[in-house]
This record gives C-alpha cells, structure tokens and sequence, in this order.
C-alpha cells in the first residue's frame, strides 16, 4: 500500500516536532500545544488519513498504512528523524512509526492509548466505525463524547467544537480508523525500541484506563518514562490543556539540555 501524501500545518523552526491526532478529529485539536513548541520547533500538526484535509480513506486499511503516510510526511519536511507526539488513535499510530521507521523517530509521546488489545475487545472497536456506517455519525456522537469527556466539561465550547468535528466527519474515513485500532498489536514490538519516550494518561481516562497504557507501553519500552496528569480524561489537550501542554514540553525542552 502506497504512502499517501499527508495535509499538516507547520510553524516555527528548529528540530522537527510531529503532533498525531485522535480518531474523528484533525491536526488543530491542540490546543496551545504547538504555539509552544514552535518557540524552540518546527511543528508540524498531521491530518492523518481519513481526517481533514487529508486525502479520503476506506476500510479495510491498516494501522501500518497510517504509520507509513506519518514516516513519508517526516521524510519530506526534512528526512527526519523527528519527535512523534500522538493522541489515543494518534498514539497508536506514533508506536507504528517508531517500530517500523525507527531511524525517523528521536523521541516518542504516546499518550492516552495502549499497545494491544485483548481478543474480545477487537470486535467492539470494530463496531465504532460499523455504528457510523449503519445509522451515521450522529448515532456515534454521544457515547464517544461521554467516554472522551468528563460530566462537567461537555457542555463547555471546547466539547461543542469536537461534537462539530465529529458530525461532519467522512463516515468511511472514521470507519477505516476503528477498524486500524482494532488491528493494533504493538506491545510485543516495542520492548526493541531505543528511543527516548514519555507515556502521557489521563487520571480519568475512561477510553484507555492509566493502568493500560503504563502495562502495554510504558513498562514494555526500555527506559521509558510515565506520567498521569490529576483529573484529565480522555481528551487531555482539550479539557486539561495547560497541564497537558506542560508535560509535553517539558520533555521535549528536556532533551535539548
């Protein structure tokens, strides 16, 4: 399968930074993430496959495919290597790249996602996209709100936005996205990494639990760091931004001295 040419918006200059989104969403859920970064960066914030402005996508398409479209990006904005920064489905995604095009990858943040999944979950994520494709995006929209967000926050601007994202979503291309999910097996991959990462959990994660992420990431990666921010769900850049931001950074800034 061909890599397919990637949308992404860049800004800043300096060691390239790549920020990977989550499944539904595009390259401009960050918050003030990359404003950040672009002080002492080059960011460039992808569309994956499927999303944005990104070319379309349709099942079955897997998650190695999305990876090789990020590592095919990397190599055009300037052959690399690159600090891989991505979100739940982004975050699966970063994983992929730094297994497969190690070479390419100088630092790695996956946060709020797993490596794996057991047997009998594969089916429900699978479903997601089936749900979409049956009855369309609106049929999604709530139990994915409620699993991103907390209670409180979701009648906040920032949750209305993300609702708004999602109901003008490409069905097909969110479709192809749960599907990818469901075939994602990185856990026994990742303990040959040589790579300097940081695994980011929300404390109240519902979507991906801080014990999941720690036990088929954080404890398999060589030397790898691991940190719960208080309070954050799912969709930690939005609802938890500064902390989010700050974490982030911070290890990123770290490695330059």
């Amino acid at each position: 399968m061909s890599p397919l040419r990637l949308h992404g918006r860049g800004e800043g200059a300096g060691p390239l930074t790549v920020l990977l989104h989550p499944v539904g969403l595009d390259g401009s859920f960050w918050g003030g993430l990359p404003a950040v970064l672009a002080r002492q960066r080059r960011v460039l914030s992808l569309d994956l496959a499927g999303h944005g402005a990104s070319p379309a996508v349709t099942r079955p398409r897997p998650i190695e495919a999305y990876a090789d479209d990020v590592a095919a990006a990397i190599r055009e904005a300037d052959n690399g290597p690159a600090e891989v920064v991505g979100l739940s489905f982004g975050g699966m995604v970063a994983q992929m790249v730094a297994i497969r095009h190690p070479d390419l990858v100088s630092a790695l943040v996956p946060c709020g996602s797993g490596g794996t999944f057991a047997g009998e979950i594969r089916p429900m994520l699978r479903e997601r996209g089936l749900m979409a494709e049956r009855d369309g995006m609106q049929a999604i929209l709530e139990p994915t709100l409620t699993r991103w967000f907390t209670p409180d926050f979701l009648s906040n601007a920032a949750a209305e936005r993300v609702r708004q994202r999602l109901l003008a979503d490409d069905v097909a291309g969110w479709s192809a996205g749960w599907h990818a999910i469901a075939g994602l097996d990185a856990t026994p991959h990742l303990g040959g990494l040589e790579v300097p990462t940081l695994v980011i959990a929300g404390e109240l994660d519902a979507a991906t639990p801080a014990a999941v992420a720690e036990a088929t990431i954080a404890r398999v990666i060589p030397g790898a760091d691991f940190t719960v921010l208080p309070g954050a769900p799912h969709m930690m850049q939005i609802e938890c931004e500064a902390a989010y931001t700050a974490a982030v950074a911070g290890f990123l800034l770290r490695r330059d001295g």
